[in-house]
Order: C-alpha cells, then sequence, then structure tokens
C-alpha cells in the first residue's frame, strides 16, 4: 500500500517564493491554528489527496530545471513523516524553504540542527495579548520558543511576516512586534500583510472586508531590520 501524506496539491513552478530560486510548492492540508482571515479554508479543513510517490516523481523529473522545493499549507510541520520527506528532497539536491506558524518548536529545533532547512518563513501572527484572538489557540509561547530558536542562530535565513486585519489588529499590535523583534537582534526583514477581501474566495472565520486599512506611516522606525509592506 503506497505510503500517503496530507498533501493537497503541488505548485509546479514560482519565482516569487523562495528567495533567489526558481521552486515548486508543495501545498499540506489541515492546521493547528484558526485564523479567521485564512483564505485557505479547503486546505485548513481538506484532506490530503497527494502520495509521497506522487511528489517525489514529480520532483525526480525536475532535478536541474528547479532549484527549491517550498512546504507549505495549512501547516506542514504537524506530519509526522515530513522528517523523512525532506531527507529524500535534499537527497536529491533540492534546497528547502518551510513557511510555518511556529507552533512545533521542537520539529523546528531538530531540523536546524540535522541541517534540513535553507530557509524559513515564519509568521508572526500577533503579540501576546491578541495571539488566541486571532489564531484560535493560546500557544504563543510554542510560537515564541520558534522564534528565539531562529534569532539565536545565523545559518540559515528567515524572514518574519504579519497578516493584518484591523478588526484583529491595530497600529499598537504591529508596533509591539517591530518592537519585540528588534529586542531579539532580528536582521532580516518584516513583511506587514494587509489583508485582501476576494470576494470569490470565502475565509475561514467569514470576517469579510476591513473597515480601514492600518496606518503604516504610524508605526515606529525598526531598528536592525527592514520593514516591507505588502498590498498596502
Amino acid at each position: 500500500m503506497t505510503k500517503t501524506l496530507p498533501i493537497y496539491s503541488v505548485t509546479p513552478f514560482t519565482m516569487l517564493d523562495f528567495p533567489d530560486k526558481t521552486a515548486c510548492i508543495v501545498w499540506f492540508s489541515g492546521c493547528n491554528m484558526r485564523c479567521p482571515y485564512c483564505h485557505n479554508p479547503v486546505l485548513v479543513k481538506g484532506k490530503g489527496r497527494g502520495s509521497i510517490d506522487e511528489v517525489m516523481g514529480f520532483l525526480k523529473k525536475r532535478q536541474g530545471l528547479l532549484d527549491g522545493v517550498v512546504l507549505t499549507g495549512g501547516e506542514a510541520s504537524v506530519y509526522p513523516g515530513l522528517p523523512d520527506f525532506i531527507r529524500d528532497i535534499k537527497a536529491l539536491g533540492y534546497a528547502v524553504k518551510l513557511d510555518t506558524n511556529g507552533l512545533r518548536p521542537d520539529i523546528i529545533e531538530k531540523f536546524l540542527a540535522e541541517g534540513f532547512l535553507d530557509y524559513v518563513a515564519l509568521d508572526y501572527k500577533a503579540p501576546p495579548a491578541k495571539f488566541q484572538a486571532v489564531t484560535g489557540v493560546e500557544k504563543y509561547e510554542a510560537f515564541e520558543k520558534t522564534l528565539s530558536l531562529l534569532c539565536a542562530q545565523d545559518k540559515v535565513a528567515f524572514e518574519l511576516r504579519t497578516t493584518v486585519h484591523t478588526a484583529l489588529m491595530d497600529e499598537g499590535d504591529i508596533s509591539a512586534i517591530i518592537e519585540d523583534i528588534g529586542e531579539r537582534g532580528y536582521s532580516g526583514t518584516y513583511f506587514v500583510q494587509n489583508f485582501i477581501d476576494d470576494n470569490d474566495r470565502p475565509t475561514l472565520g467569514n470576517i469579510g472586508a476591513q473597515e480601514r486599512v492600518l496606518d503604516i506611516k504610524s508605526l515606529p522606525e525598526p531598528k536592525g531590520f527592514k520593514v516591507e509592506f505588502r498590498n498596502f
């Protein structure tokens, strides 16, 4: 019997999702958060449709054509088979980027120690006071441990990003995040992403459009890192 992973689909080519690399994207279904603004409820609540053999067959055909593989979702880090999957990907010569919400610091610590990752995109969903409202879970401490692990090392490049819906977070919350990552010595790029209402794609929490857009001009200047604003 073919062993299956909860893989929803594969995007065969991207030049936007893995810095400086041509890549494909492997989309995992299932997630350990319930963010109301999520545009991928089918991934969060759906079941996987792909097998290891199918994905590995695709990657073998793309050797020499692609540089890397992006693992995203959903949330890839919750799946027990992920370490073996990454080993197989690395054995083919691909670089690996992981998009994660940071709720599995044990997995991130293991992956960093074993050299599994070449790039990480960590979602900083919200500061402690708003974390449960934004994510649906009371696990800020787990996320913070992942953030600390990444900030304490210099072998794997990583970025931080926050999606903002102003019904959930305001300028004070983003200012708190900017201050926090500055104090941690973060030196990469922090991406602040404005929520885009797409009428053709329902959100997980049916949150709808924002009444106003975040006032980015009121945010503090970052210290030691760069802030980039998307969709503003």
